[in-house]
C-alpha cells in the first residue's frame, strides 16, 4: 500500500508530501522485518537472514508501486484484443515484479551496510536507491520510467534543478528529504532537541533552496523568440490505435494528415502559408512512404517552398541479412516528388513493443511484439545523429521512448538547435501514461538546455522551452494542429556538459559518511575485536 500511494508523487498527480509518509513506512516496516524471529520455510529460504526479510518488504513496496505506476501498459494489450488479451495479466504483474527486485536490492543493501545506527541506515537507504535507480535504468537497455526524482519536478521552480543533478541525483536528494526527518525525529540519543530542529531542516531546507533558485533562474530566462525565427506547425491527428494499422484506412489516415497540414489553430484552410516545418508524429503513415510513389508526390505538392515536413514513418532497405525495417524519422522537401532530404533510425528501441528479447525463439513459440512485425524492427547506429532542417538548423531527434534516457539525448559533438520528438502514445489510452511520458520530455529539456519540439498522434503534443515550460500544447484526444516559432537554446548547463556528474559525487560522498561511522558503531555495538 506505501510503494502504490508513493507513485501520487508522480506525474499528473504531483503530491509529492506523500512521501513523507510513504518512505518512513518503507523503512519502518523494514526494520521491523529485521527483528523478527526468522520462520523456518523451504519456500521462502531468504527469511533466515536480516537482509532477507528487508529485501521482502522493498520487493512488497517496489511492485506496489510498479503495479500502480504502470497500470496503463495494459491498454497496449486491449488495442488488439483478441490477439494479446491473454498477455495482459502477465504483463501488468510480471513486468511490476522484476522491477520490485531492484527496490528488494536497495532494501537488502540499507539492511547490510546500514548497521545499527538510524543515521547510518539513512545514509545507506539514499546510497543503495540512487544505485539502483541507476542500475534499473541501464540494465537490459533500461527502464527509467517514474524515478522517484521526478517527484522534485513540480512545480516548474523545482524542475530546475533537474540542470544540475539530473534525475538521479533528485532521487538521492529526495530520499534524504523525505525519509530523513522521521529518522532524525526518532533517533534515540543524547542530542535529541538538535536531531529534531535538524529533522524539520531536513524537510523543509532543500525544497525552499531548491524552489528559490529556480524561481530565479525562470525569472532570469524569460522565454525569448527571435521575431524573424520561423513558424513550426505541429500536427496531432488523434487516430485511435485499432484503426491505425488497419489497410483499409491507409488512405483515409494519410488524407488527414495532409489536410491538417493546410489547417490552421483556428480550422482555416491557409495552405500553411508562412509555415516553415511541418511535424506529424511517429509513424504517422501506415505504409512505407519511400515506397510509394503517389504518396510522395502527394507530399511534395503538400509542401509549398521553402516548407519542409518532419515526420515519424517507417522504412525499409534490404542488407545481407535480408529485409529490415526501422522506426525512423523523415524529412521531406517540396517538389512534384518529394524530396528526401533527411532520415534518423530510431537507436533505443521497446521491448516487446517493438522487438521481442531472443526474437528467433520467441517468435518460433509463436509470441510476437506488440507492433506484430515479423523479425521485430531493427536498430538505428549509434552515437545518434543529427538531422539538419534546411533554413532551421540542426536537430536532436528522439523517437517516443528514447526521451526517457537522461545523459543519452544528444549524442553528437555539435549540439543542436533543438530536439524534435515524435511519439505515438495512443497505445496507453486516457491514463496517466501518456501524461507521465510528456512530463519526462519536459526534464530532458531541463537537462538539456534545448527546446522540444514534441508531435503525438495521440497524446500531449507541445512546444517545450529549454527550461522546461510548456509554451503551446494540444492535449490528450484533441484532433487538431498549432502553430509556434522555436524558442533559442540557452548555453548548455552543468548536466548536458556532465551528465551525473553530481550524482556520483553524491553516491562518494555517502559511501565516505557511511564508511566514516559505520566502524566506531560496530565496535560500539560489537566491542572493540569485531
Amino acid at each position: 500500500m506505501a510503494g502504490a500511494a508513493s507513485v501520487l508523487s508522480m506525474a499528473p498527480f504531483f503530491q509529492w508530501p506523500v512521501l513523507w509518509l510513504t518512505l518512513p513506512a518503507m523503512l519502518h516496516l523494514m526494520s521491523l522485518a529485521e527483528a523478527e524471529a526468522p520462520a523456518p520455510s523451504r519456500i521462502a529460504p531468504w527469511r533466515k537472514w536480516p537482509a532477507g526479510r528487508a529485501a521482502e518488504i522493498g520487493w512488497c513496496f517496489g511492485f506496489g508501486f510498479h503495479a500502480a505506476g504502470l497500470f496503463w501498459i495494459g491498454e497496449a494489450f486491449l488495442v488488439e484484443a483478441e490477439v494479446f488479451a491473454w498477455l495482459l495479466p502477465f504483463a501488468v504483474t510480471l513486468m511490476p515484479a522484476g522491477l520490485a527486485l531492484f527496490t528488494a536490492l536497495l532494501a537488502a543493501g540499507t539492511s547490510l551496510a546500514g548497521g545499527a545506527s538510524p543515521i547510518t541506515r539513512l545514509v545507506a537507504f539514499a546510497l543503495f536507491w540512487g544505485v539502483t535507480e541507476w542500475l534499473r535504468g541501464h540494465i537490459l537497455t533500461g527502464f527509467p520510467w517514474n524515478v522517484l526524482g521526478y517527484a522534485l519536478t513540480y512545480p516548474d521552480a523545482l524542475m530546475q534543478s533537474a540542470s544540475l543533478l539530473g534525475i538521479y541525483g533528485l532521487t538521492i536528494i529526495a530520499v534524504l528529504m523525505f525519509a530523513g526527518p522521521w529518522v532524525l525525529w526518532h533517533t534515540d540519543g543524547g542530542y535529541d532537541r538538535v536531531l529534531r530542529v535538524a529533522a524539520v531542516g531536513l524537510a523543509i531546507l532543500p525544497i525552499l533552496a531548491m524552489a528559490t533558485w529556480g524561481a530565479w533562474r525562470l525569472s532570469t530566462n524569460p522565454i525569448a523568440t527571435a521575431s524573424s525565427a520561423p513558424i513550426i506547425r505541429i500536427v496531432q491527428p488523434s487516430v485511435p490505435q485499432r484503426e491505425k494499422w488497419r489497410p483499409e484506412n491507409q488512405r483515409r489516415i494519410f488524407d488527414e494528415h495532409l489536410e491538417l497540414s493546410h489547417t490552421s489553430p483556428s480550422g482555416v484552410n491557409d495552405a500553411a502559408a508562412n509555415v516553415a516545418v511541418i511535424v506529424w508524429p511517429e509513424a504517422a503513415m501506415p505504409f512505407l512512404p519511400l515506397e510509394q510513389p503517389i504518396a510522395l508526390t502527394e507530399i511534395g505538392r503538400m509542401l509549398a517552398p521553402p516548407t519542409i515536413l518532419v515526420t515519424g514513418a517507417l522504412r525499409a532497405e534490404q542488407s545481407p541479412s535480408g529485409r529490415r525495417v526501422y522506426n525512423s524519422l523523415l524529412v521531406f522537401g517540396s517538389g512534384d516528388n518529394a524530396r528526401h532530404l533527411a532520415s534518423y533510425d530510431k537507436t533505443h528501441l521497446v521491448p516487446f513493443g517493438e522487438y521481442l528479447p531472443l526474437q528467433g525463439w520467441l517468435e518460433a513459440v509463436g509470441l510476437q511484439q506488440l507492433s506484430r512485425l515479423r523479425g521485430g524492427f531493427a536498430s538505428g547506429p549509434e552515437p545518434r545523429p543529427l538531422i539538419d532542417i534546411p533554413g532551421v538548423g540542426p536537430f536532436g531527434p528522439l523517437i517516443c521512448y528514447e526521451a526517457l534516457f537522461p545523459g543519452r539525448i544528444v549524442q553528437s559533438v555539435q549540439r543542436p538547435i533543438a530536439l524534435v520528438n515524435v511519439t505515438n502514445d495512443g497505445w496507453f489510452g486516457n491514463t496517466t501514461g501518456p501524461r507521465q511520458h510528456f512530463h519526462m520530455s519536459r526534464v530532458r529539456a531541463v537537462e538539456e538546455g534545448l527546446p522540444i519540439v514534441r508531435a503525438a498522434n495521440n497524446g500531449i503534443s507541445a512546444l517545450i522551452d529549454p527550461l522546461g515550460r510548456v509554451v503551446g500544447r494540444l492535449d490528450m484526444n484533441v484532433r487538431g494542429t498549432f502553430d509556434t516559432v522555436l524558442p533559442g537554446r540557452i548555453a548548455p548547463p552543468l548536466y548536458a556538459r556532465h551528465p551525473d556528474l553530481l550524482f556520483a559525487l553524491l553516491i562518494v560522498v555517502l559511501v565516505i559518511i557511511l564508511l566514516a561511522y559505520l566502524t566506531p558503531i560496530r565496535k560500539r555495538i560489537y566491542g572493540a575485536d569485531r
